[in-house]
């Protein structure tokens, strides 16, 4: 006993000691030097090993190390293949992220080019009354040209997401729908949108380092992702500017990360960094490292989450042994625990259908060498806002280690008005999921709040009428004011809508609402039954022009 008690305090004496010294290390002692934005982005020409801020060689060639540490993959299905500019496309090539940068669908002209040599002459029926006048392949390419007038984001699709759409079943597939808009299910934005709907710039305190919670910052490090989604929330900066967004890019400059570890550094409270942007895959590893590196070096940083969506959408990626991203980022994990300290990877699956035999191997990859990756989906209508669907993605999240973290109640942005779904879903979600898989691998359904109110959990309103779509919330939480403030939810325009073209009388109380003053009590008299009981209305609806004209009216 008492040798074990002197191993004991040795053993804490060492770790003091390591403490200390890392401690007394010069915060950045490597000097930051502006750098052309051309250097910083993904460059398929600069071998890793030669970047010079690449890991420590440990004896063994660096290519060497990353093919030991990938097993052998298992083999699968090449889903590739059913697209026919890929039937021949081996695995070694499709498992290539070189090859899928190379193969990435990235502009107008390349994409309808593509839905050229894909599309069936005939298209499955689509379920939303608003399709199903499109019937063939020109009908579904017109009504995607449409579609892209009015879309905030870009388009960008790796050859992963182009391969794991049905493309017989476009129309109401749930990829597709995340990806490619349809002028034709287009639904007029909701009155009370702004392009920053969660306040973003107002609540950074230096260009791109966004500080709203006591102790966490979001560190917006690139405005660049490998593909880009319908419903970003920052389609306000990410991606290029598209015929109704110019957009303010947050390009990759170590000149304004200098500025950002400035802030961090000199703000003691701040122990929780969360690196996005845009995504973090696509800035190089030596980037990855540089960042990860001077966080950690910050002594009150206890906690660095990285968000990328690429295990979801090129997920070759991590078990490409050409590419240095996943062996650096395993390097950056394994260093954070050595000091004590949290590295982990936050990622985004909407649909169970997104996850292939290529994605359980990089799954199973990163949990063989602990790295903890928690996924972060956004609820959708017609991708995952059905019970069996949201079901089955957890579940499968769950079985192939990635823990389900949060649920988000979509976020109000321009020309996605169709895809956001009432509160009143995703407490349904919640109600009906919760006790039928282990509590650790339940998810938190939560909404984050416009005009800056965080995230809160959807079932903390403060008061909810699915009348009037409005929910009310507070976040006493947050730092100052913003801790006082109550903060509102809209239901998307149809829910809002169908209440008022039940009953005329609620068309003035419901323009109220959406001005931020509304009594429930009234509007919960005005829409009954005969016999007094409420009716509420119901969760999914298709609205003509005319109802959407009487909408904005109603509304204005």
């Amino acid at each position: 006993m008492k040798t074990m008690r002197s191993a004991i305090r040795c053993g804490r004496a060492i770790s003091a000691a390591r403490e200390h010294a890392f401690r007394q290390k010069p915060f950045n002692s490597v000097p930051f030097q502006s750098a052309p934005y051309r250097a910083i982005v993904h460059n398929q020409q600069r071998p890793f090993a030669q970047l010079s801020h690449a890991p420590p060689e440990t004896g063994q060639p660096l290519q060497q190390r990353i093919e030991e540490s990938h097993r052998p993959l298992p083999t699968g299905e090449r889903y590739w293949q059913k697209v026919p500019r890929w039937k021949d496309v081996t695995d070694e090539q499709f498992l290539s992220y070189r090859w899928q940068l190379g193969n990435t669908i990235n502009n107008e002209n390349k994409l309808l080019a593509f839905l050229e040599e894909t599309l069936p002459q005939t298209l499955e029926p689509s379920n939303n009354p608003r399709l199903t006048h499109i019937k063939t392949k020109q009908d579904f390419i017109e009504d995607v040209k449409s579609g892209l007038k009015r879309a905030p984001m870009a388009v960008r699709l790796t050859p992963h997401v182009c391969s794991v759409i049905q493309w017989k079943q476009a129309l109401d597939d749930p990829i597709r729908l995340q990806f490619l808009p349809l002028g034709s299910g287009y639904v007029g934005d909701h009155s009370k949108l702004t392009l920053d709907s969660l306040n973003e710039k107002n609540d950074s305190a230096v260009q791109g380092l966004v500080h709203r919670y006591p102790d966490k910052v979001l560190f917006l490090a690139t405005s660049i992702c490998p593909v880009y989604c319908r419903y970003c929330t920052r389609s306000y900066a990410v991606g290029a500017s598209t015929d109704t967004v110019t957009k303010d890019p947050l390009k990759p400059s170590r000149k304004r990360w200098q500025h950002m570890y400035d802030y961090i550094e000199r703000t003691p409270s701040v122990t929780d960094v969360v690196v996005s942007g845009g995504d973090t895959y696509y800035l190089e590893p030596y980037l990855i490292k540089e960042i990860g590196d001077t966080l950690l070096k910050i002594p009150h940083v206890r906690r660095i989450r990285f968000a990328s969506r690429g295990l979801a959408v090129a997920p070759s990626r991590t078990v490409d042994p050409n590419d240095a991203w996943t062996s650096t980022f395993i390097e950056l994990s394994n260093q954070g625990r050595e000091l004590g300290k949290h590295v982990c990877l936050h990622t985004h699956f909407n649909h169970p259908n997104e996850i292939t035999w290529v994605t359980k191997a990089a799954a199973r990859h990163l949990f063989k060498h602990g790295v903890i990756v928690r996924n972060q989906a956004v609820l959708l209508k017609g991708v995952n806002d059905s019970l069996e669907t949201m079901g089955e993605l957890i579940r499968t999240l769950a079985d192939i280690n990635i823990q389900p973290y949060y649920v988000y109640q979509c976020d109000l942005v321009k020309g996605i008005e169709e895809l956001r779904t009432p509160l009143s879903t995703i407490l349904k979600l919640e109600q009906q999921l919760r006790g039928t898989i282990a509590g650790f691998m339940m998810p938190s359904f939560v909404v984050d709040l416009p005009g800056g109110g965080g995230k809160r959990l959807a079932a903390a309103h403060e008061s909810y009428n699915p009348e009037t779509g409005v929910s009310v919330f507070r976040a006493p939480g947050l730092l100052g004011a913003k801790g006082q403030k109550t903060y509102e939810y809209y239901d998307p325009k149809p829910t809002v809508l169908e209440a008022a073209w039940a009953n005329d009388d609620a068309h003035a109380s419901i323009s109220s609402a959406l001005d931020g003053h509304f009594s429930p009590s009234t509007l919960f008299s005005e829409r009954t039954s005969g016999d007094g009981a409420f009716i509420s209305p119901p969760s999914t609806h298709i609205f003509s022009e005319t109802n959407e004209a009487l909408y904005a009216a109603g509304s204005s």
